[in-house]
């Protein structure tokens, strides 16, 4: 299959040039977020939180708030980047664009999870100002970004396709993953809780992938890094699978 490089490129760059037309909102804010963070809960409450597996308690929140970073920054940049031409009408000019689908979902979850990787890269930076930021398996930290990226901006494409109105568009992210992130271990060790809780918490998959990125930093893990990517790998089949449905239906695109 040839695939069509000018059209690929074209959206590619379109959603490029609207992340840097976007900078206060794309970047800044979550900088900013981040690095409240880090004040309140490294500096301030730090302070009095013993180290947890020998680890400071603001270098051990890194990978966690990294983590909350990438999930919400992918679903929201992919899920807004086909959603707008839905909502304003351009979508019918793609779609009569000499481009497969597949072109077109490659073209705009590349954008967005290239996005998300400069912001997640800016938020890096920005930890190692605050605290003492370790990596210890720097490859397997890069594969994971990337591959969390990709497959939460596919997940943000799905949404995307999947809404029919802003409102509907923000539940996931604000409602959903965020709170997932927070109950998913990345302001704490799974061992500082009660074993009921310990229980309930298995069954949030955010939290494999928690400490999967926390495995890359400090080589600790509540789980066998092996799950994490493994859960992983099955999200992104069952997102891929679950994309090429709706976009071979044309579901609430062509209707």
């Amino acid at each position: 299959m040839k695939i069509n490089l000018y059209g690929l490129k074209a959206i590619y760059l379109h959603e490029m040039d609207r992340f840097r037309r976007t900078l206060g909102q794309s970047l800044l804010s979550p900088v900013i977020s981040t690095s409240l963070y880090f004040i309140v809960f490294g500096s301030v409450i730090g302070g009095y939180v013993q180290k947890i597996d020998g680890i400071s308690y603001g270098s051990y929140i890194v990978p966690g708030l990294l983590m909350l970073t990438l999930l919400t920054q992918s679903i929201s940049n992919t899920s807004f980047g086909i959603f707008f031409p839905k909502f304003n009408g351009t979508i019918y000019e793609i779609l009569a664009a000499p481009i497969s689908t597949f072109e077109i979902v490659l073209a705009f979850v590349s954008a967005g999870a290239t996005k998300t990787l400069i912001v997640g890269t800016v938020i890096f930076i920005t930890a190692s100002f605050f605290v003492d930021v370790e990596v210890q398996f720097p490859l397997l930290m890069i594969f994971l970004l990337i591959l969390v990226s990709f497959t939460f901006a596919l997940f943000g494409f799905l949404i995307g396709i999947l809404s029919k109105d802003f409102e509907q568009m923000s539940i996931v992210p604000s409602l959903v993953i965020t709170p997932m992130v927070f109950l998913g271990g990345s302001l704490y060790s799974l061992d500082m809780l009660p074993e009921f809780w310990q229980m309930i918490t298995y069954f949030n998959p955010v939290v494999y992938l928690i400490n999967g990125l926390r495995y890359s930093f400090y080589g600790i893990s509540d789980f066998n890094i092996l799950i994490s990517v493994g859960l992983m790998i099955l999200f992104l089949i069952i997102c891929v699978f679950a994309v090429s449905i709706l976009l071979k239906k044309g579901y609430n695109i062509k209707s």
